[in-house]
């Protein structure tokens, strides 16, 4: 498997000769991105799903399957894509030849209460011969059951760092964390955050597989 971190919380995912990619919102750039296998979208706000960029990404790749959490099919049909569009929801298993994606969940975290919940649908990506990988989206209550690697939103208005690390805790990936929903964040506090994940995810710690600018990994 290789991940390409491509800004905040998307992902770009090569694993069993499908290219996969997660969230392409606005603080992410995924200009350049072809021969995609799908575009998964885990929910409707503009950091995960930027209406200026997704119908020009499907233009760009128009063999890729746009699998979506179901509120956010809604939005993108006024996008003109309802034709392109797949919903996803916990309980179903989507084959993309030998990878399998999986839902998980149903809402976003909250917020605050003066905001509704939006839906909010992660996925678990599943190929064998390679580690399993958590994509949450923006929630930290999925179940998610075993997974190697687990990405982890590290700063958001909805977050809370106790909570997170408890997240990481609850899932206790068997390799370790990859950094996600950091678009926010100066490098000095990106930086304690990932010392608290590290450091006290895990008794002794969990690995941190930090990807911002790293390119296309191999795990």
């Amino acid at each position: 498997m290789e991940l390409t971190h491509l800004g905040h919380a998307c992902l770009l995912v090569e694993v069993a000769d499908q290219r996969l990619l997660v969230d392409p919102g606005n603080l992410a750039d995924v200009s350049g991105v072809r021969d995609l296998t799908a575009v998964v979208v885990t929910h409707q706000h503009a950091d995960h799903c930027d209406p200026a960029q997704v119908p020009e990404l499907l233009r760009a790749n128009p063999a890729a399957r746009l699998l979506v959490e179901p509120q956010t099919a809604e939005l993108l049909a006024g996008e003109g894509l309802a034709g392109r569009t797949e919903r996803m929801e916990e309980g179903q298993e989507l084959g993309l030849g030998g990878l399998t994606v999986r839902p998980v969940g149903a809402l976003h975290a909250q917020i605050h209460p003066y905001l509704d919940r939006v839906g909010n649908v992660g996925v678990v990506l599943a190929a064998e011969g390679a580690p399993t990988v958590y994509h949450p989206g923006d929630a930290l209550d999925g179940e998610p059951g075993a997974v190697d690697l687990l990405c982890v939103p590290v700063n958001a208005p909805w977050g809370k760092v106790a909570e997170t690390v408890e997240f990481v805790r609850r899932v206790a990936p068997g390799r370790g964390v990859v950094p996600i929903h950091d678009g926010l964040l100066r490098d000095v506090g990106r930086k304690i955050y990932l010392t608290h994940i590290g450091g006290y995810g895990a008794e002794g710690g969990v690995e941190v597989l930090d990807l911002r600018d790293a390119g296309p990994t191999r795990l």
